[in-house]
């Protein structure tokens, strides 16, 4: 099995080390990641310049790696592009969840979208990180145990998957979708100018099975998604109630 592992928060995180070091157990691994930080960029694109790449500076232990002058999603298409017949995109471990809401503008997810897109499997792997960083030799079983749980499974090609900070167990979630208050957060620059912070607080609890609540009592969330982002409902009640000649 030849799997690509990328990110969203560099080439230089400890999280993509971790991935590249558990991925290894299962397969051939290449390592394609942004030279730079590109958290929140989603699944843009690079259409106005052109790409290139570089061997990493970082030792990934015997594993090739490359940096990128671009996005998770550009490196993802260059990857398989240099990389032929690649089967699996995993990409993280992110530093920072990727729960409910945050799977719009994730550039950890659209990484594994891009994958998807391309014909190949995709699995976004992130963790909450605060004051200190993520113990991952902590969370080494559990990944694994989910690698092991997804890369077997053929039926499930597109996949978000949280781990806390100490893990007592695995679920299936669903996506949590809830309201947000936006917040903006007015800060003065080091030379005194005025600039603004975006941020959000959550209205809702986090309901019961979903990626937040899995998160919030210390199991890991596993969570199939789809690039069918269609209302199937509404399309439905759409057609009888203005029906189309």
């Amino acid at each position: 099995m030849r799997i690509l592992v990328t990110n969203d928060d560099g080439i230089y995180s400890p999280g993509i080390a971790a991935l590249a070091k558990i991925a290894s157990r299962f397969g051939e691994v290449r390592v394609v990641a942004p030279d730079i930080e590109q958290s929140s960029m989603g699944h843009a694109i690079t259409a106005s310049r052109p790409l290139s790449y570089k061997k990493s500076p970082i030792v990934f232990e015997g594993i090739d790696a490359y940096r990128v002058n671009g996005t998770p999603a550009d490196c993802v298409a260059l990857g398989q592009h240099l990389w032929e017949k690649t089967d699996v995109v995993l990409s993280g471990i992110n530093m920072g969840p990727n729960l409910g809401n945050a799977m719009w503008h994730s550039g950890t997810l659209a990484a594994a979208k891009q994958a998807v897109l391309f014909g190949m499997k995709g699995i976004a792997l992130s963790t909450p990180v605060g004051d200190v960083e993520p113990d991952f030799d902590l969370l080494d079983p559990f990944v694994e145990k989910a690698l092991d749980i997804l890369l077997k499974n053929p039926d499930l090609n597109l996949i978000n998957v949280n781990f806390p900070k100490n893990p007592k167990g695995v679920r299936w979630t669903r996506q949590s979708v809830r309201l947000y208050d936006n917040k903006i957060v007015p800060a003065l620059d080091p030379m005194g100018r005025k600039s603004y912070w975006f941020t959000v607080v959550p209205l809702e609890a986090a309901e019961e099975g979903s990626d937040r609540w899995a998160i919030e009592n210390d199991f890991v969330s596993i969570t199939p998604l789809r690039l069918d982002l269609t209302n199937e409902a509404e399309l439905v009640k759409a057609q009888l109630k203005y029906p189309i000649a």
